[in-house]
C-alpha cells in the first residue's frame, strides 16, 4: 500500500483528502491491493457487488456477454480511474458485467459498503468521500452518452469516425492512441471484425486516417 500512497492521493476519488487522513480512510474502508495477470478476471458476471475497484497499475475492461455468447466491450478503464462504482449507489446484489485485466495489472479494492456509510472515527473526510464518488458518476454519465452518440450511428464508417474523433478530442491532438487492439475494437463499437478491418483499410486509402495498430492519426 505505501509504494501506491502517492498515486492513490491523487486519484480524483481522494481529493481534498491530506495523505495522514487518506491512511484511515484505507483502513476504514477495508482497502487491500491485488494484482491480476493479462486477462484474467477481476470480478465475473454473477459475483456479489461488494466491491469497487481503482486501477493502481495496467488497466481493465468491462466486458457484457449476452445468452448467446456475444461480447461487448462497455468500457475500457486505466491507471487511476474507478470500476463497478456504480454499484455501490443502487440496491444491485450481482454484477451484471464481468471485468477483467487487459494487461498485467494491480488494484485496489475498497468494500462497497463502507465507503457509502461512514464511520466515527472519520466522518469528516469519509462525508468528502461521498461527494467526490458523486462528481466522478457524473462524469462517466457523460461519458456514456458520448458511447450512445458512437453507437446510434448506422454504419461501421460512421461509428468509426465518430469513435476516434472523439478520442482525438480526449488528446487533443490529431496523433492520439487508443486501448483497443481490432477485435476489441470490434466488440466495443458492435460491429464485425472483418467489415471493420476493411473499413479501416478504406479509410486509409482514402486519405482520412493513418494508424498503425493501436495508433491513429486524422489526416
Amino acid at each position: 500500500m505505501k509504494k501506491y500512497i502517492g498515486l492513490i492521493k491523487a486519484m480524483p476519488l481522494f481529493q481534498g483528502i491530506r495523505e495522514e487522513e487518506l491512511k484511515r480512510l484505507l483502513s476504514c474502508l477495508r482497502a487491500r491491493i491485488a494484482r491480476f495477470g493479462k486477462n484474467q478476471a477481476v470480478f465475473l458476471e454473477g459475483d456479489k457487488a461488494d466491491w469497487i475497484g481503482a486501477v493502481l497499475s495496467g488497466g481493465v475492461q468491462i466486458v457484457r456477454e449476452d445468452y448467446f455468447g456475444a461480447r461487448s466491450i462497455v468500457a475500457a478503464v486505466g491507471a487511476g480511474s474507478l470500476f463497478a462504482e456504480s454499484f455501490a449507489f443502487t440496491e444491485t446484489k450481482s454484477l451484471p458485467v464481468s471485468i477483467f485485466a487487459s494487461e498485467d495489472s494491480d488494484i485496489l479494492l475498497l468494500n462497497c459498503e463502507k465507503c457509502l456509510s461512514p464511520c466515527s472515527c472519520s466522518c469528516l473526510f469519509h462525508n468528502r468521500l461521498i461527494r467526490n464518488f458523486l462528481g466522478i458518476t457524473a462524469e462517466k454519465n457523460v461519458l456514456l452518452r458520448e458511447k450512445i452518440d458512437v453507437l446510434s450511428k448506422r454504419t461501421t464508417r460512421e461509428k468509426l469516425m465518430a469513435y476516434l474523433s472523439n478520442e482525438a478530442k480526449k488528446a487533443g491532438s490529431r496523433f492520439f492512441e487508443i486501448p483497443f487492439n481490432r477485435q476489441e475494437l470490434a466488440d466495443y463499437l458492435g460491429v464485425d471484425r472483418s467489415a471493420m478491418s476493411s473499413e479501416l483499410g478504406r479509410l486509409k486509402k482514402d486519405g482520412v486516417l493513418d494508424f498503425t495498430r493501436s495508433r491513429f492519426r486524422i489526416v
